[in-house]
């Protein structure tokens, strides 16, 4: 099979012939018909997340938002037959009897594997998965689209749902990119007051054809003022890696609110203490969400009204695909086809 292979941080993958794997007790085969690539994934193969860093074998195949139909059937596996169209999420396999697994925060689990990061991903034509990882599709749901939604997608809903947010509340979405324009459609599908907040105009025309109630460019106005002319933010929900949108999503929230950290930094965000004691306000961090998140989202998507704005790309521009990437120049996400 071909497969795109990263053999160490901070170099190009390359497009090579490798074997096709066998389902070993409790696995399936894929055949990957899509893989979206996630902007995790640059940052893995550039080694810049010290703890995945740690983690990541060599030789790797990237990608943790895999759909394709099952091509094989390791053995005691049940509830899966060749055809079946399924996806493959971040969580490759977590222990299933550790305090965060028995509670439903099965993403805390110290024996979590990582797919694409601790064992081979989705930039390739197969790939082996957990069978109690792996989650059927809806048939409203095409390939393409529901590939996002098994890192992006999820990773969004859950954040809004660890927020505790009721419908009629203000959610205001730092950062319109692949996750931020998720996050703008399923806070208006759990019937909140949707605000996005970019520097690109291009991204917040995209946030309001996802159906953002109103918009604001940072880079051409006083942010947090504008939102708070919108009376603030319950919820302030930063997807983007940069400083300047944490600290005005901390002075947007209106008292009480909460901020959710979604996007990873480089560097510390500094506090306000004062602000924070004044205001009440609360911190929530949130990464990916658990297979019953997965289900959650897969059927709010599969009944309308939460769509990914992606376009396709093949495995031979996957260099061209992290370079555009890490320039910000894409809108959306881009999604492999095989």
């Amino acid at each position: 099979m071909k497969a795109a292979i990263l053999h160490d941080f901070a170099q190009p993958l390359t497009l090579e012939d490798v074997p096709t794997p066998t389902p070993d007790a409790g696995e399936l085969l894929i055949k990957i018909a899509a893989s979206g690539v996630c902007h995790s994934d640059l940052h893995i193969a550039s080694g810049e997340w010290e703890m995945l860093k740690r983690a990541a074998k060599f030789p790797l195949v990237l990608g943790h938002e895999i759909t394709g139909t099952v091509a094989g059937i390791g053995e005691g596996v049940e509830g899966f037959a060749i055809g079946d169209r399924v996806g493959v999420p971040w969580l490759h396999h977590t222990c299933g009897v550790c305090e965060y697994c028995q509670s439903g925060r099965e993403t805390l689990c110290g024996k979590q594997q990582i797919t694409g990061v601790m064992v081979d991903g989705g930039y390739a034509e197969y790939a082996k998965a957990q069978a109690s990882h792996t989650v059927k599709l809806p048939d409203a749901l095409s390939f393409e689209e529901s590939a996002p939604l098994l890192c992006a997608g999820v990773t969004v809903y859950r954040a809004i749902k660890d927020a505790g947010m009721k419908p009629g509340e203000t959610l205001t979405v730092f950062g319109v990119g692949g996750l931020g324009h998720l996050a703008v459609q399923i806070g208006k599908k759990l019937g909140l007051v949707v605000g996005a907040v970019d520097v690109a105009d291009d991204k917040l025309q995209l946030a309001t054809e996802c159906g953002a109630d109103w918009t604001v460019n940072a880079a051409t106005t006083q942010a947090h003022k504008e939102i708070k002319a919108h009376g603030g933010a319950h919820v302030a929900l930063v997807t983007s890696g940069s400083k300047a949108a944490y600290e005005t999503a901390l002075r947007s929230l209106r008292r009480a609110g909460t901020l959710v950290i979604v996007g990873m930094t480089p560097e510390p965000i500094p506090l306000n203490i004062q602000a924070m004691l004044a205001g009440e306000y609360k911190i929530v961090a949130s990464t990916v969400g658990t297979r019953k998140d997965l289900q959650e989202v897969l059927a709010l998507a599969a009944d309308g009204g939460v769509r990914c704005h992606y376009q396709t790309g093949t495995l031979e521009h996957i260099n061209e695909y992290f370079a555009e990437m890490q320039a910000g120049k894409l809108s959306g996400r881009i999604v492999l086809t095989m």
